[in-house]
């Protein structure tokens, strides 16, 4: 499991600066990398993109996307990682989209989730899902973890795009 100190850590030394575009998390992976000491040197800012609107205003993630597949989807999960990125500056962005629970939403079960993250080190953002199954807050945490690994991944070159059950 990757720390978020580990995480920053990474994006100082490779003097990387990083945005979050949250969504079932509602800024904890913020939060998560912002409690590090030193981390003001990599983080530009989040954006809490609720609501399904929020997403095609604020991020740009594609509105025909959106109304096709809902939010819970991975090229929305891209989507929105590029969108952070772009707006707020930082060369890294990272997403999360999903049904925290305790009920489906959006004819999805809950602990279905997407994360993604967009760096210098692809052209196209980097995506996973993930089926989880603790109840709301344990299935926020969980993608909270699920980010920093994979951005602990992408940082150290061993990532893949092999969907992630936990």
């Amino acid at each position: 499991m990757t720390t978020a100190e580990t995480v920053v850590a990474a994006l100082v030394g490779r003097r990387l600066t990083v945005a979050t575009a949250e969504s079932l998390t509602g800024g904890l992976v913020s939060a998560a990398l912002t409690s590090v000491p030193g981390s003001s040197d990599t983080v530009r800012g989040g954006v809490v993109a609720y609501a399904t609107d929020v997403k095609a205003s604020v991020l740009s993630v594609d509105a025909a996307r959106l109304a096709e597949t809902g939010p819970v989807d991975a090229e929305v999960a891209a989507q929105m990682a590029e969108g952070a990125r772009r707006l707020l500056g930082a060369d890294v962005g990272v997403a999360t989209t999903g049904v925290a629970g305790p009920g489906p939403s959006e004819g999805m079960p809950a602990g279905t989730v997407f994360i993604a993250a967009a760096g210098p080190w692809a052209d196209a953002a980097t995506t996973r899902a993930l089926a989880l199954d603790g109840d709301r807050e344990a299935n926020r945490q969980q993608t909270v973890a699920a980010v920093l690994d994979l951005l602990g991944e992408l940082l150290t070159g061993s990532a893949s795009d092999t969907p992630v059950t936990r």
